[in-house]
């Protein structure tokens, strides 16, 4: 029994959700988003909220009774709020270039700059040199776009150089077992 999947998601007056058989609709201010529903798990709209319940039960179910859950609840966030995940650049000459709507280049160390294409669905700005700003609606692109740009350099243990996210702490190593000491 899942207790995440027994809690029912009151929509907001500014958002509609559509159910038309396995697929869910959002729609709201930001824009629509759309989710297809596993076939044992059901969907329903009752008195401003929306429920799940079994339909077959099965080993997994109450996993995806759960999951489709929050799914759900984050469709109908992101289309009244948005998502944003925020970036940073640390390093000696790393930085960040927005140099159209739908790509980036980021220069991290390498012999070459690195030309990032934006996935559409999400909006990538610049903030400065240094500071990446990833939004949308949709939590799952926001999510996997940052993680792709934090990609293209993670943060490395020694000096901490690289793309992280915004408050993200690097455990720190200490170099060479002699330089530490002498």
């Amino acid at each position: 029994m899942s207790r995440l999947g027994l809690k029912p998601i009151v929509i907001p007056e500014n958002v509609k959700v559509a159910i038309n058989g396995s697929e869910v609709m959002v729609e709201g201010p930001k824009g629509s988003l759309a989710l297809s529903v596993r076939p044992e798990i059901g969907v329903e709209v009752v008195e401003g909220s929306v429920k799940t319940f079994i339909k077959q039960e099965t080993k997994k179910t109450s996993g995806y009774w759960g999951l489709t859950r929050s799914l759900i609840a984050n469709m109908v966030t992101g289309v009244i709020d948005g998502y944003e995940k925020r970036l940073e650049l640390v390093g000696v000459g790393y930085r960040a270039k927005q140099d159209s709507p739908d790509s980036i280049t980021i220069t991290a160390g390498f012999s070459h700059p690195v030309e990032f294409k934006i996935p559409e669905g999400v909006k990538v700005t610049v903030v400065d040199n240094q500071h990446i700003t990833v939004s949308g609606i949709d939590k799952h692109l926001v999510g996997l776009t940052a993680s792709r740009i934090r990609k293209i350099r993670k943060p490395e243990p020694y000096k901490g150089k690289g793309i992280r996210y915004e408050g993200e702490v690097v455990r720190r190593k200490p170099g060479k077992a002699g330089k530490a000491v002498g």
